[in-house]
């Protein structure tokens, strides 16, 4: 079961407890955006293997949106902080290196 500790409340929930809202730190197309911009920003998302940037909202908590960065793979949590973090904070990173040294970020959407 993957379990989550929410920022704001520091309860660790089970996922049953919340509610997922997909991929983080996307950039939002705005009216100067293009058709394929827009069609690119509602569907297209990544579905990796490993470490993953995620929305979640403690639902049957205190009802705030959070992010998540997690393996996919093993469900290991790294980290859960604030959702109005633009970019993933320094010891987040610090901690997926430590565990995943090899890690290679890929910042594109997330700039």
């Amino acid at each position: 079961m993957l379990i989550l500790t929410c920022p704001y409340c520091g309860i660790a929930a089970e996922e049953t407890e919340l509610a997922p809202g997909g991929e983080a730190h996307l950039k939002r197309v705005g009216p100067e955006g293009d058709d394929r911009q827009f069609e690119a920003y509602l569907f297209d998302r990544k579905n990796p293997r490993g470490v993953h940037f995620e929305r979640w909202r403690h639902a049957y908590g205190c009802g705030k949106w959070f992010l998540a960065a997690r393996d996919t793979a093993t469900l290991q949590v790294y980290a859960t902080y604030k959702a109005q973090t633009p970019n993933p904070p320094e010891d987040v990173v610090a901690a997926i290196r430590k565990a995943r040294p090899d890690w290679n970020p890929d910042w594109t959407s997330a700039e």
